[in-house]
């Protein structure tokens, strides 16, 4: 399916989704390890997080997906600290979202796949990582958003910032 893109933003309705930018005492981050379902070569790190159902408030979404996709359940949910539009392909669709990413804090410093994972996640989701900054910025892998490593540092360095970062769009 082709995507027409009109000032940067893909055509008809966005999916809203909740993500987690989840630091542990370390200030490391937490990033899944997806792939296409029927293509693990094509491969990516992201951060938590998923759409969100029904009447829940997108702070809701956060939480319950970060313990659906890690069993964390003790996560302090913090401030928006960035935003995107994003468009990509993924398991034979287009995916058109409104993403805001929520600052969160654990003391956790191990995770695992969460045990309630959908159909799709168990399908294209290969693991979990802690991630340094540094290890981040060194990395020859694919990160969502792309940005991700410029963006913790800044995050770390200067804490979160007074309103939501608007990230450029990304459209794949």
């Amino acid at each position: 399916m082709a995507v027409g893109v009109a000032g940067g933003l893909p055509p008809g309705g966005l999916r809203r989704v909740a993500r987690v930018v989840l630091l542990d005492p370390d200030d490391r981050i937490l990033l899944m390890h997806g792939h296409e379902p029927d293509d693990p070569a094509r491969s990516w790190w992201f951060t938590p997080g998923g759409g969100v159902e029904g009447d829940e408030t997108r702070e809701e979404a956060a939480l319950r997906e970060l313990a659906e996709e890690t069993g964390i359940t003790d996560a302090e949910l913090g401030p928006v600290v960035w935003r995107r539009i994003c468009s990509f392909p993924f398991d034979g669709r287009r995916w058109n979202q409104d993403e805001w990413y929520y600052l969160a804090r654990t003391r956790h410093r191990t995770a695992a796949l969460g045990e309630r994972l959908t159909d799709l996640e168990v399908r294209s989701v290969a693991g979990l990582r802690w991630w340094t900054s540094a290890e981040l910025s060194a990395a020859r892998e694919t990160v969502y958003p792309t940005r991700l490593a410029g963006l913790l540092r800044t995050l770390l360095d200067e804490g979160p910032p007074p309103a939501p970062v608007v990230l450029s769009p990304e459209i794949v």
